[in-house]
């Protein structure tokens, strides 16, 4: 499969809440989304096959940038199309973008259940930080990752 990361628009929103509500037990909705599209600092791109017409939306990673941090809100893969590399390639290009902008550092919240994004955030030099106890709801926390931009 071959994948292109691009920034996402308004036309995009419907296979992006598609791939939400194929992620989430709790996704956002179609409104969440096109707020963050409008939002100045918000920005969003997305994981598109190449392959075919027209393209698939495969992923896509949703982040704010302000002052000197780069804070994921939301990524997500279809499940299809998961363990090909398109979660790290959508978190590569966000940090990619946080360096050119002088951000300091990266951060985003994982489902402490969620062992294999964890594992991914790791494996891009995240750290664990701290615990926001039933950050989900449901007694399910969430672990405050942090990746350090200015020791890179």
């Amino acid at each position: 499969m071959r994948i292109k990361i691009r920034d996402a628009s308004n036309r995009d929103l419907p296979q992006i809440v598609e791939v939400e509500r194929l992620s989430f037990n709790n996704p956002w909705s179609r409104d969440s989304f096109f707020r963050e599209l409008s939002l100045p600092f918000s920005r969003m791109t997305v994981a598109v096959t190449t392959n075919g017409k027209p393209e698939a939306i495969v992923g896509y990673l949703c982040r704010w940038l302000v002052a000197d941090e780069c804070h994921i809100l939301n990524i997500a893969v279809h499940p299809a199309a998961r363990r090909a590399g398109i979660g790290a390639r959508l978190m590569d290009e966000a940090i990619g973008e946080a360096k050119r902008e002088k951000a300091r550092f990266v951060t985003l919240e994982v489902r402490r259940s969620n062992v294999a994004a964890r594992s991914l955030y790791r494996k891009l030099s995240f750290e664990e930080r701290r615990l926001r106890k039933n950050y989900y709801g449901s007694g399910e926390d969430a672990i405050v990752m942090e990746l350090r931009l200015d020791r890179r």
